[in-house]
């Protein structure tokens, strides 16, 4: 398993793997190949964007999207999106992508935190929890459905 920087030859590994873990359960999404390549370029295109990949054999199996930000406190990284190929889960590459995160570009770039949300009902959840991150009960994520 090698990891290394996202290339823009690997959108469309990365439109596939996306969509291999999220229209399964637990998710069960519905994404179709556009909009998924949409929004993550809309990701790759945002300022200090910084995305990195986990290979195997030469074949992308992980995605780790974010971006480096200000906050009083000091500089952060806020993860956007962390998905593993639907077959793959379980297999220790999503903790090798935010090891390699943390120790890559965290610790070079001087960051204090690093940030994400997540669905608190889904497996990815627990993943964060295992991995040393813990939940912030002074923040909420909220939304507003529209009809």
């Amino acid at each position: 398993m090698t990891i290394r920087p996202y290339q823009s030859s690997d959108l469309d590994s990365c439109v596939a793997i996306f969509m291999s873990a999220y229209n399964k359960m637990p998710w069960n999404y519905q994404w179709k190949a556009a909009g998924a390549a949409q929004y993550l370029q809309e990701y790759i295109g945002a300022p200090n964007f910084v995305g990195m990949v986990a290979e195997d054999n030469g074949v992308v199996c992980g995605v780790l999207f974010g971006k480096l930000k200000t906050w009083w406190t000091g500089k952060q990284f806020f993860v956007d999106e962390l998905f593993i190929d639907g077959s793959r889960h379980g297999q220790g590459i999503g903790k090798q992508l935010m090891s390699h995160c943390e120790t890559n570009i965290c610790r070079p770039n001087n960051v204090t935190t690093i940030t994400l949300m997540t669905n608190k009902l889904m497996p990815a959840y627990e993943f964060y929890i295992s991995n040393d991150y813990y939940k912030v009960d002074q923040y909420v994520f909220m939304f507003k459905e529209l009809e």
